[in-house]
């Protein structure tokens, strides 16, 4: 087979694109693609009055390449021209030229090999900080075959990138399968609309306790390596468990502090849109305790069960009532023992409670299988790509 042309992406990047102040032109709509409107997937439609600074000129076909946090792989197709000037942002690289389909390289942009080159082109101290350097990423080298292989390659990869979506927008739409069963069962939890029993709080049907902090004084006592979960392993009804953290501890703080099947993981701050995050601790590891940022409720009564209380809690009820409690600063808030101890319930009958049990149960096996077959998919997409770009496809 005949070995696929390299080109140096310096030879397609856009240098005289262009730029223009749209606040010049206060009463022009542009169409400005900014790095916000890629993460919403169009677009934005706006005055030039409420632009702030010079942006490029791009034209229709335009591919382009974000070269702020770099490791989130963001390249878009500039579309078409609806009677608006096309603007982006100068944080996008731009790549122009006759000789290349846009869906193909934009394709290539996202993908493994272009990926790994590309971060070694990348400085600054990290976050937001972090930028890709153009003059380096000229250097880099993509596969360029004639445009149409490039069109076949592309018409491939955009039905497997399809594909891809459908089964990203089934799970969101589980999710959002699994909200309107808990509201359809108990109601609006914030107003109580079907006056569920309100008369007790966390504290009176839980025990509650924060764990271990790291680096405490052991004071010569003997000690095992044991497994615990950070403020990063727990998240909004999931765990993350790529990376689990190992620390030293007695045999009476492992008796006090290991989990159990049925514990809530609540973490205690962050960002106050994700105050009251928490998830379910189901023995996914044989033995792990927590750290001291991490609450772990423990029902002490019959009367709730576990997976409601966990939505309960993460609900707009649970949103409210920590967001009017916690200690904010400078964009972090937290919670502490006393008022997560205070959190006002709602009670509704055991056997709803169970049902809703049942089907989100019914749920998770469904979502199971469907982040199966995303994986099976992605793993299709790596290997489409890869012979596609050594020109095996």
């Amino acid at each position: 087979m005949k070995a696929t042309a390299l080109i140096a992406l310096g030879s397609i990047m856009a240098s005289k694109s262009g730029s223009v102040d749209p606040s010049k032109f206060p009463d022009e709509v542009f169409d400005l693609y900014s790095i916000p409107a890629f993460d919403r997937g169009q677009p934005e439609i706006v005055e030039g009055n409420k632009i702030g600074s010079t942006k490029q000129v791009v034209q229709p076909g335009d591919v382009l390449l974000s070269k702020i946090v770099p490791h989130i792989r963001r390249s878009w197709v500039v579309g078409k021209n609806h009677g608006r000037r096309l603007i982006a942002s100068g944080e996008w690289i731009v790549f122009r030229s006759e000789h290349l389909h846009p869906r193909y390289i934009k394709h290539v942009l996202v993908g493994d090999p272009f990926y790994a080159e590309f971060m070694r082109t990348v400085s600054g101290v990290g976050g937001s900080l972090l930028r890709a350097r153009p003059a380096q990423v000229a250097d880099i080298k993509i596969p360029l075959p004639p445009l149409a292989e490039q069109r076949r390659i592309a018409a491939i990869l955009d039905a497997a990138e399809a594909l891809r979506e459908k089964r990203r927008q089934s799970l969101a739409k589980l999710d959002t399968l699994a909200q309107a069963i808990f509201l359809g069962l108990f109601g609006d939890p914030v107003r109580n609309t079907k006056c569920w029993d309100e008369a007790s709080v966390l504290g009176d049907v839980a025990e509650i306790v924060s764990g271990v902090t790291k680096g405490r004084k052991l004071n010569g006592s003997r000690t095992r390596e044991i497994p615990y979960l950070a403020v990063i392993n727990v998240q909004d009804r999931s765990l993350k468990l790529d990376l689990v953290k190992t620390v030293e501890a007695t045999e009476d703080e492992i008796r006090r502090y290991k989990l159990q099947k049925g514990d809530l993981l609540l973490t205690e701050g962050g960002d106050p849109d994700k105050l009251g995050r928490g998830t379910l601790w189901n023995n996914e590891l044989p033995e792990c305790i927590h750290q001291n940022h991490i609450f772990r409720v423990r029902l002490t009564s019959r009367c709730i069960q576990p997976l409601f209380l966990n939505w309960l809690v993460g609900s707009q009820r649970g949103k409210k009532y920590f967001l009017k409690s916690a200690k904010q600063t400078t964009g972090i808030a937290s919670i502490n023992m006393t008022q997560l101890r205070r959190f006002p319930l709602i009670i509704p009958p055991l056997s709803l409670q169970s049902e809703f049990a049942e089907q989100v149960s019914a749920l998770d096996r469904l979502k199971n299988a469907q982040r199966t077959s995303l994986a099976k998919l992605e793993k299709l997409f790596a290997s489409l790509q890869h012979r596609a770009f050594r020109g095996e496809l």
